[in-house]
């Protein structure tokens, strides 16, 4: 569903919705999902770019602002957790999205998430919004489908690209099969660098220096979405403090909540987002 006239917001997460197979039946996914759900849990007017069949269930995500690309199809994918990691094949890629996607009115957001699930998001994305603070997700762009709809990990040619002129990025150690080389090239790229490690918390490069920030220990029932859930606390606490190890406490903490519930039941509560806010000073 397309709303017009659409009025301007403070969270803009581009990316496709996804529908998600699991053993209770399908459910909504994708990062523009759990990241702008988390983002209206912090209190900010969302607006989400995303392309999708029209007769996707959008129930969870109506109460944010979607502009959206019909497609003949919705990215699908099936998750199937191991002990040695998650397994994933993906169905029916939906369409590409590029600027022309973008409403006007919101190419001036304070905050612009570029969450890419699949190759979906048009890199040049990254340097449309001069005006805005730029926040990545890159794993869309670290990943492609083999034949038989496996997801396995790729390259990603226009990192450097896309990295240099972004304010702040949020991966996982499994988004890059662990290989801490592609980190460090990354880090030389990009102004903050947040590498999230599961249930052992994160880890921030910034100016030269990185911390580490331990998880408390939780009853994991779901880890989806947990990743989008930390990026967008991160990016909308670094862009109110413009501090990188308070933004990285504060999405520490909603993301260990994030996994003691399944699927979109994972946003912060208000009680949780309470709980870990602290004032900011002036």
């Amino acid at each position: 569903m397309q709303i017009y006239p659409l009025q301007p917001v403070d969270y803009l997460v581009i990316g496709h919705l996804t529908r998600d197979l699991t053993p209770a039946g399908p459910r909504l996914g994708g990062t523009v999902a759990y990241s702008g759900l988390t983002a209206r849990a912090l209190g900010l007017k969302v607006g989400v770019v995303t392309a999708c069949d029209p007769d996707l269930p959008l129930g969870e995500v109506n109460d944010l602002t979607l502009a959206i690309r019909y497609s003949d199809t919705t990215t699908t994918f099936k998750n199937i957790q191991t002990p040695s990691g998650r397994i994933q094949h993906v169905f029916h890629p939906a369409a590409f999205i590029d600027l022309s996607m973008v409403p006007e009115v919101w190419r001036n957001t304070p905050i612009v998430h570029l969450g890419p699930v699949l190759q979906e998001v048009d890199p040049k994305l990254a340097r449309a919004f001069p005006n805005s603070f730029v926040g990545i997700t890159p794993q869309g762009w670290l990943r492609a489908a083999a034949r038989d709809g496996r997801v396995m990990f790729t390259d990603w040619p226009e990192a450097r690209y896309v990295l240099e002129t972004a304010n702040a990025a949020v991966l996982s150690m499994e988004d890059v099969q662990g290989n801490e080389d592609i980190i460090e090239e990354m880090v030389s790229s990009i102004r903050v660098l947040a590498v999230t490690e599961g249930a052992n918390g994160a880890r921030i490069y910034w100016n030269g220096d990185v911390r580490y920030f331990r998880a408390p220990l939780t009853q994991e029932v779901d880890p989806t979405g947990a990743g989008d859930i930390f990026a967008a606390a991160f990016f909308v606490r670094l862009h109110q403090t413009r501090d990188p190890w308070e933004a990285a406490r504060f999405a520490t903490q909603l993301a260990a909540a994030s996994v003691t519930r399944p699927g979109l039941e994972a946003i912060p509560t208000p009680e949780e987002v309470k709980l870990n806010s602290v004032e900011i000073l002036p």
